[in-house]
């Protein structure tokens, strides 16, 4: 198994909804935030890809043929280079909107599961901490400014990197059309996936908050 489509946008820009998307199309599994899986070390090696060190994609994407979300998406790069056939999906949404979201949803929830006393949320923690927060926006999400200039950045590098029949520009209000299309595969008969909006993210928290202990936190 290998992977087939790598996506390259940033958290908050629809992915769960893609990740779902995809394993209807066929591309399963999808590797997302949500299925880390400590006990395999996955936090460790995005952790040593943060640091400029190589790891075997191979075992780290066992099992699936797509990727999405944090913390994969800040390696792009470097999965399409082990894994050149693959396509890129490049999801995005306003800026200003995609902004709101991180910090009325995972950035909050990053902060508040520092202080869970659980070994395996502190640890998912220190890597989220590591790889995107303070890895990727410097530890500075109150400056707007400077998270979205890096958004757009990061966006406007795929663009240009990327050759153009190899990407996919894509914002989830495009339904399955256009993604279809790019991937060559039939439209399914049923409604693209909506999923993890900020309303959903904050009902969760909320249930998440009143058991403090649980281990997924």
């Amino acid at each position: 198994m290998t992977i087939k489509v790598i996506g390259a946008g940033y958290g908050r820009n629809g992915t769960l909804s893609l990740k779902q998307a995809l394993e209807t199309l066929g591309f399963t599994r999808c590797y997302h935030m949500m299925e880390l899986d400590l006990e395999k070390d996955q936090d460790l090696a995005w952790s040593a890809l943060s640091q400029g060190e190589s790891v075997d994609f191979d075992r780290l994407f066992e099992g699936y043929q797509a990727s999405v979300d944090w913390p994969s998406c800040n390696f792009w790069q470097q999965q399409l280079a082990w894994y050149p056939d693959a396509l890129v999906i490049l999801s995005e949404r306003d800026p200003e909107q995609w902004y709101s979201s991180i910090m009325n949803t995972i950035y909050p929830s990053s902060v508040a599961a520092r202080e869970f006393d659980h070994p395996e949320a502190q640890r998912r923690s220190k890597m989220v901490f590591e790889v995107i927060w303070d890895g990727l926006f410097d530890g500075r999400l109150e400056d707007k400014d400077h998270v979205i200039g890096l958004y757009q950045a990061h966006n406007q590098n795929v663009k240009d990197t990327v050759p153009s029949d190899k990407l996919l520009v894509f914002e989830s209000s495009q339904g399955w059309a256009a993604l279809c299309e790019f991937l060559a595969v039939p439209v399914p008969d049923e409604a693209y996936p909506r999923v993890n909006t900020t309303e959903d993210f904050q009902t969760m928290m909320k249930v998440r908050m009143a058991e403090p202990d649980r281990p997924d936190n």
